[in-house]
């Protein structure tokens, strides 16, 4: 019997000076207004480096190498759905980060971890909150 399978995100980390990257988001209907790191769902067929990739040059028009990707940790969470989500550092990458999806991102700040704006994803808060990795936690489950 075939399962449906849980909902699996990657997030990517890159870091610059000592400080992480992240968007606001805007416009998707999912924390919006909110502080997240780039990253994005999983599609059939794709591995996690592949979606760190696709999903870096679609978001902020930057090219990664897979090579280049570690994965730091994972997040089991409850949310609308029963999630799984990856975070990956990028240890190199090419081109500037810009926003290229300004109808789902408002804007990006390169912030220290001890740094970070009020308005954060609670889970990446967390996630960011624990450390070099490797890592595993739990969220929204009681």
């Amino acid at each position: 019997m075939r399962h449906a399978g849980i909902p699996a995100g990657v997030h990517v980390l890159l870091e610059r000076d000592g400080r992480v990257l992240l968007m606001r988001r805007a416009g998707t209907g999912f924390f919006d207004g909110l502080y997240s790191l780039p990253g994005g769902h999983v599609e059939e067929g794709e591995s996690l480096r592949a979606t760190a990739v696709r999903e870096m040059r679609e978001e902020l028009g930057i090219e990664l190498d897979e090579a280049s990707l570690a994965v730091v940790g994972v997040v089991h969470r409850r949310s609308d759905t029963n999630r799984i989500d990856f975070f990956l550092r990028a240890g190199a990458w090419s081109g500037e980060p810009s926003i290229a999806e300004p109808h789902r991102c408002d804007d990006l700040c390169w912030c220290a971890r001890d740094a970070l704006p009020e308005a954060v994803v609670p889970y990446i808060r967390d996630a960011l909150a624990a450390g070099p990795g490797p890592w595993i936690s739990e969220s929204g489950w009681v």
